[in-house]
């Protein structure tokens, strides 16, 4: 006897425009467990680790009560890029990366000097906070 289980997930896709950096994000949200409304300021960090020394994160989850990057954070995902582009030429270049979290996704466009540190099936950290 085979039994299905319905789940019911609500996902947005916000657009934000950073206030200091030339960049474009679109993102997918599991607006079920962090709700964001429309014009609400937040910081996001895309990172390759959460150690607060820089060292490459083994696991994802740790029981260990260490401190990490993701303690000053309200929601964190985690994810692979999956693709980097470069368009434009001279002053004009943007480049973007596209990161899958499990099925949700983002897309950040803009200066390329911010984006030029991540490689293609890097998996990276999205810490993310309200202000």
């Amino acid at each position: 006897m085979s039994e299905y289980l319905d789940f019911v997930c609500a996902v947005s896709r916000i657009e934000a425009d950073s206030e200091s950096l030339e960049m474009y994000m679109l993102l997918d949200i599991n607006t079920e467990i962090y709700p964001v409304k429309e014009s609400e300021k937040f910081v996001v960090l895309l990172t390759p680790t959460i150690n607060k020394d820089g060292s490459t994160v083994s696991e994802y989850y740790s029981q260990s009560g260490r401190e990490t990057i993701a303690d000053k954070f309200e929601y964190i995902m985690y994810g692979k890029i999956y693709r980097i582009l470069e368009e434009g030429s001279g002053a004009n270049i943007k480049a973007e990366i596209y990161v899958s979290f499990s099925g949700l996704l983002m897309m950040l466009k803009g200066n390329p000097s911010i984006v030029s540190d991540f490689q293609l099936d890097q998996k990276v950290f999205l810490c993310m906070r309200k202000l």
